[in-house]
């Protein structure tokens, strides 16, 4: 990892996100840049106002950041806030866009339609969702996956930007065990469904460890359990049971399904979880 682009709008949620992108530079020895924009969709005169108290701001917290020891520079551009953070990012080559977390409602917790998802689903680059206060460095990675490409472009991405150097890392595969439903309601002994079930582990495990070696990162610990309840609820809690706080997702999953709309695996974690999320896209097709 050598450039991280930090998004800032002078919030809490933002400036989380910077003191992360900060303690990620400040660890791999990356250069940071700090981005404000200015949507220019209103009057001149206020645009211009907005360019000029922004660029005050901005400049003081990079300057706090040098003092630091980190290399800071700093942006601030027009338009709307997604559009105008991807194009920085592919203009300046950066490995990793940091983000804070979606404002949530106390009657609803919506997602899809935030900066944040646009963000995310339009990014050809890992987005970092930085959800917690960014006390210490990263101590724990989860990796969710489903065996598809799409994740084990996620572990590759995650192994790339040198996560795996920094903490312990977890690879989870959770899998359906599709009988047992039917076992239980058919009053199938106890015993019987705990041989189903333990077999069922033992495949799901073996079929983890064969993409790990096929990804080439066997060394990391395999975790395959069954999901208990939607897959994005399980992803959550089993980070909270390990006490993983990085979650890495892949943004496409088994469905394929273009950037029109993100996984709704990659959507549901995104939106519930309680720690910091790395989203990571595959590739356009072509």
């Amino acid at each position: 990892m050598k450039r991280i682009l930090a998004a800032t709008d002078f919030s809490n949620r933002s400036e989380q996100a910077v003191r992360r992108a900060a303690l990620l530079a400040k660890q791999h020895g990356a250069g940071l840049a700090l981005i404000h924009v200015v949507d220019d969709d209103r009057p001149a005169r206020l645009v211009e106002i907005e360019h000029q108290a922004a660029a005050l701001l901005v400049d003081e917290r990079a300057r706090t950041l040098r003092d630091d020891g980190i290399e800071t520079s700093t942006m601030i551009s027009d338009g709307a806030p997604p559009q105008a953070l991807l194009a920085a990012a592919a203009e300046t080559g950066t490995d990793l866009i940091a983000i804070g977390a979606h404002r949530r409602h106390l009657l609803k917790d919506v997602f899809l339609g935030t900066t944040a998802e646009r963000i995310i689903r339009q990014s050809t680059v890992p987005v970092l969702m930085v959800n917690r206060e960014p006390a210490l460095p990263y101590r724990h990675m989860l990796i969710a996956v489903d065996l598809s490409d799409a994740s084990e472009l996620a572990v590759k991405a995650a192994i790339r930007l040198g996560f795996d150097r920094h903490m312990a890392v977890s690879v989870l595969y959770l899998f359906e065990a599709h009988a047992a439903g039917l076992m239980i309601r058919s009053a199938t002994p106890m015993t019987e469904i705990r041989k189903y079930m333990n077999q069922e582990a033992e495949a799901a495990g073996a079929a983890l460890r064969a993409f790990l070696k096929k990804t080439g990162v066997a060394s990391i610990h395999p975790v395959a359990q069954p999901a208990a309840g939607p897959v994005a609820e399980s992803i959550c809690t089993t980070a909270r049971e390990l006490d993983a706080d990085l979650i890495v997702v892949g943004t496409q999953g088994k469905t394929g399904m273009s950037r029109v709309m993100l996984g709704s695996v990659a959507e549901g974690v995104l939106r519930q979880a309680d720690r910091d999320v790395l989203a990571v896209p595959s590739p356009l097709p072509g």
